[in-house]
């Protein structure tokens, strides 16, 4: 029997965000990119729904996470993969992965980037 493995993803989903390890940038924000990668044997073809990772639901788990301030950007990746977890328990792996827009240090820098990847223990 053949199996099919799956990847849904979106690709640089841009939010304005307080998320930051000192006070300040917590008070002022930045602009934050977001990747986000699902992949998973693939349920069937039957064109439905059910039957996938629904990527509208991505972005909203994504949006609604960058509105809960976090010190580190590690932990904005962690919580947003729990709740993909959450809602879809037969995902295999994530990729997550998150820049930071010029953040505030000395110097001309483009971005910061964290990455975590969730690999199930199935």
């Amino acid at each position: 029997m053949s199996h099919f493995k799956q990847t849904v993803a979106l690709k640089e989903v841009k939010c304005f965000a307080l998320h930051g390890y000192y006070p300040e940038e917590q008070l002022i924000g930045n602009h934050f990119v977001i990747d986000l990668e699902t992949e998973f044997t693939a349920l069937g073809f039957d064109d439905e729904l059910s039957q996938t990772v629904n990527y509208e639901d991505l972005n909203t788990i994504i949006l609604e996470e960058m509105k809960n301030t976090q010190k580190l950007l590690e932990t904005v990746l962690k919580n947003i993969i729990s709740k993909v977890i959450e809602r879809y328990p037969f995902v295999e792996n994530i990729k997550i992965g998150m820049k930071k827009l010029n953040p505030p240090m000395l110097g001309q820098i483009s971005h910061s980037f964290v990455q975590l990847y969730y690999t199930s223990a199935k």
